[in-house]
């Protein structure tokens, strides 16, 4: 006989159980798949917020700096840009690059080809800054996951793929 070995219970499963007890009729499969994913996104978040701190930066900062850095030399993008990619507003993209720019990590100069624009790139610091902040936030990303073998981490991401696939 094939038992299924005992799994570890966790704040969700006493939510699940709190509401077998009030409301036994609910099927709730989809709370205890969401409840998780919501848990770890904010466990996640929080931790990624500490690491980048160490480099000056926020979670929202290190989003623009490596939009920049990903896009490939010579590392520019319109403001334009940057905000339909981080699906920003003006204004919320404004402050972040305010900030980004007062530390030295990116400059905004004309765009040559429009004269109304202007071009957001990264300086030599904001390079070695996301660089070193990204190999960190993998560090702890890659630890999170070291619970999972290869083939389970696999698995994860396929499935989280399909949930966000609409």
């Amino acid at each position: 006989m094939n038992a299924r070995p005992e799994r570890r219970r966790d704040a969700v499963d006493a939510i699940i159980d709190q509401w077998a007890d009030v409301r036994p009729d609910l099927d709730t499969a989809a709370m205890e798949v969401f409840g998780r994913i919501g848990r770890l996104a904010r466990t996640m978040g929080d931790r990624m917020e500490k690491t980048y701190a160490r480099f000056g930066i926020s979670r929202g900062e290190f989003d623009v700096l490596a939009t920049l850095r990903r896009s490939g030399e010579p590392y520019t993008l319109s403001p334009r840009q940057l905000s339909a990619t981080l699906m920003l507003t003006t204004g919320g993209m404004t402050g972040r690059l305010d900030k980004l720019e007062r530390a030295g990590l990116l400059r905004r100069s004309p765009d040559p080809h429009d004269r109304r624009g202007l071009q957001v790139s990264l300086t030599e610091e904001g390079l070695r800054i996301v660089d070193e902040a990204v190999g960190a936030g993998l560090a702890v990303q890659t630890e999170a996951l070291s619970v999972l073998d290869a083939e389970q981490a696999g698995q994860l991401a396929d499935l989280l793929r399909e949930l966000l696939r609409d």
